[in-house]
């Protein structure tokens, strides 16, 4: 049992070295100047969760932009409600239907004007009236190259929406970056939900049309802009940018997970997946620990895998809550998150190397 005391111990510095920081944008610049910019926002079936994003733009304090919704054949009124905020909408010109995120930016860009593009999916939304400026300037102090992505911090409206507590820990640990030892990692790609990116940088790389095949189109894209030699910068959105996840329900929470993260994982560092691996055993470590010094009422024993235990907890709590507002009572279970997404993980590797399909709003994806 002491054995296990140890290994659990082990787990929780190896999770420290793991999520060492996540780094938010700094502060404006008051004497910022920044061009034209386009924004363009892919949508299908986005009639429920578009409306937020677009009244946070319309509260921006920087001006120069244009909205472009990019409809991919939506079955709702995206249509409708996107034009009563004054956005163009565009109908993606693919012949099939739902064609895809990629395919929806890619119609966007050749229709927009700007020499910054921010591509935002449709279920983000701007913090403040600030948040644009912010954005902005913060690329513009990393040289107004490559890519800046935002991981959106995560809000939770319904008790189930907890159980992605663990995938948002992960998604942000995946990009490599943010371990103690993580510049000398390379980024795995982007995060997807918020890229700002130089026009010219854009297509150097062949933008969004040069990864239309690719489930996971945000890592593809920080790659291709990583072999053409261009910076791509990840950093956390608390505090300027944030979404709520699959808010349709918990079918929705499984369908869009499993989607994410077989595939994902093949850009992570393999020290980086290693010290994964060893942080998600540590919650099953203690928990035994702490179930068997129970049965077996050791006293002493019960207090120190119940510390453990508690350690673990608190450490789960402190990662999520830089991704999410995610409910402080529900890290006291944390052996139910992590089994959660232990779970989904094994479903999504079936659903990617055996069925070699994946399904996501209403569309059947072919997994090559």
């Amino acid at each position: 049992m002491m054995i296990n005391l140890i290994l659990g111990l082990l787990a929780i510095i190896v999770g420290t070295l793991m999520f060492h920081s996540l780094p938010l944008p700094s502060g404006r610049d008051e004497n910022g100047r920044y061009p034209f910019l386009s924004i363009i926002i892919p949508a299908r079936n986005e009639a429920e969760r578009i409306s937020p994003l677009l009244e946070s733009l319309q509260k921006q304090k920087y001006r120069l932009f244009e909205v472009l919704v990019v409809d991919d054949h939506s079955t709702d009124d995206t249509v409708n409600v996107a034009a009563s905020f004054g956005a163009t909408v565009l109908h993606n010109e693919s012949k099939e239907a739902g064609a895809g995120k990629s395919s929806a930016c890619w119609h966007g860009v050749q229709h927009s004007k700007g020499a910054w593009l921010l591509f935002l999916d449709a279920d983000t939304r701007f913090s403040d009236p600030d948040s644009l400026i912010h954005l902005l300037a913060q690329y513009q102090r990393k040289g107004a190259r490559g890519i800046l992505s935002l991981q959106p911090f995560h809000t939770l409206e319904k008790l189930y929406e907890n159980l992605s507590a663990i995938f948002n820990v992960i998604v942000i640990v995946g990009m490599n970056v943010f371990t103690i030892r993580g510049k000398r990692f390379e980024p795995a790609g982007s995060f997807g939900p918020c890229i700002l990116s130089d026009r010219e940088d854009y297509f150097s790389t062949g933008g969004h049309k040069g990864i239309q095949e690719a489930i996971m189109d945000d890592l593809a894209l920080g790659q291709a802009y990583l072999e053409k030699d261009l910076p791509v910068h990840c950093l956390g959105g608390r505090g300027v940018i944030s979404f709520r996840m699959y808010p349709e329900g918990l079918g929705s929470l499984v369908d869009g997970w499993c989607k994410s993260f077989a595939l994902g994982s093949k850009a992570t560092h393999p020290a980086v997946m290693l010290m994964t691996i060893i942080w998600i055993s540590g919650s099953f470590i203690s928990t035994g620990a702490f179930i068997s010094s129970i049965l077996s009422m050791d006293i002493v024993m019960i207090m120190l895998s119940g510390l453990l235990y508690l350690l673990y907890a608190l450490q789960t709590m402190a990662f999520a809550r830089r991704c999410g507002d995610f409910k402080r009572f529900i890290f006291i279970f944390h052996p139910i998150l992590f089994t959660f997404f232990a779970g989904i993980f094994i479903y999504s590797l079936f659903r990617v190397y055996v069925l070699r399909s994946v399904n996501w709003k209403g569309r059947k994806i072919n997994v090559k």
